[in-house]
């Protein structure tokens, strides 16, 4: 998994997001701004790898709860590549319009990530995972490359896991600790820890429809096999997303503020570099 050959595949396609040094409750920490991406989401950075990483492909064939359907939708509108999107009946219609939009053909099928997965396998053509995949999770690697060489006094990551491949990119490209935060509800990285493998999670969180994964890839599961876990409430990551936007103005989806509600608890420590991966959302704030 190159996360440096990655870097170079897709750097004429995506931006380079910044990063944000900031201080919050008297701790500093520090903010990568993925949610700037193209597309919304760092899930454009695997997807893009994906297709680029060998021959390129005639049609190509995916699965999402959202986020990685709009990256691929884009990733193959920019290449000129037919793609086809299975999502759950429950995803987003933010999310939704932002894949038909990019031109690929949406299909919505169940009401879970996983038998939207499983429809999309049946189908012909070249098959993206959206975690599963050593060129996607190289591809994830390089935003925590990029933020380790904005700011080098970086000592720990956060970052949200649904089906691991941003976790597993981040331990690969950045170099340093990974504290990997998931919700309660959806916690499939947490309960393949205790279980020593990826087992099927229940899915039941605010943020189902990013982090919704039932298993942890076994990619992904390889390179954070020893990580850290912790978990939060869906109150707790509401609180966390309403002051990204009362302090900072910075407006993200539920799962994007999933580490950095951790990191207000105090349950990090060191300089952190909070990833703030997505921001497809109808969004508004709590209602007090």
């Amino acid at each position: 998994m190159d996360v440096v050959a990655a870097a170079q595949r897709i750097a004429p396609h995506i931006r380079r997001t910044p990063v944000l040094r900031a201080e919050v409750d008297g701790r500093p920490l520090v903010f990568k701004l993925e949610h700037l991406q193209r597309t919304g989401s760092f899930k454009l950075r695997g997807a893009l790898n994906a297709l680029l990483g060998g021959p390129v492909p005639e049609h190509v064939v995916t699965a999402s709860g959202g986020n990685h359907g709009v990256a691929v939708a884009t990733a193959a509108r920019l290449l000129g590549i037919p793609a086809t999107v299975y999502v759950p009946t429950t995803a987003p219609q933010a999310k939704a319009a932002l894949i038909a939009a990019e031109g690929a053909k949406l299909v919505r099928v169940g009401d879970t990530y996983a038998e939207a997965n499983a429809a999309a396998r049946a189908e012909a053509g070249h098959y993206v995972s959206a975690y599963d995949d050593p060129l996607v999770v190289a591809g994830q690697g390089t935003c925590a490359a990029e933020a380790v060489a904005d700011a080098p006094d970086i000592e720990v990551f956060a970052v949200a896991v649904g089906g691991g491949g941003l976790a597993a990119g981040t331990v690969l490209g950045g170099g340093r600790p990974v504290v990997a935060v998931e919700p309660e509800g959806c916690c499939a990285l947490h309960h393949a820890l205790a279980a020593g493998e990826p087992v099927d999670s229940p899915v039941n969180s605010v943020c189902a429809s990013a982090l919704g994964a039932t298993r942890v890839g076994e990619t992904p599961f390889a390179v954070l096999r020893g990580s850290r876990s912790e978990l939060v409430t869906d109150p707790e990551t509401l609180a966390a997303r309403d002051r990204l936007w009362t302090e900072f103005r910075i407006a993200v989806e539920p799962a994007a503020a999933v580490p950095f509600a951790a990191w207000l608890a105090g349950r990090i420590d060191g300089l952190t570099c909070v990833i703030l991966c997505g921001a497809n959302s109808d969004w508004t704030p709590t209602p007090r």
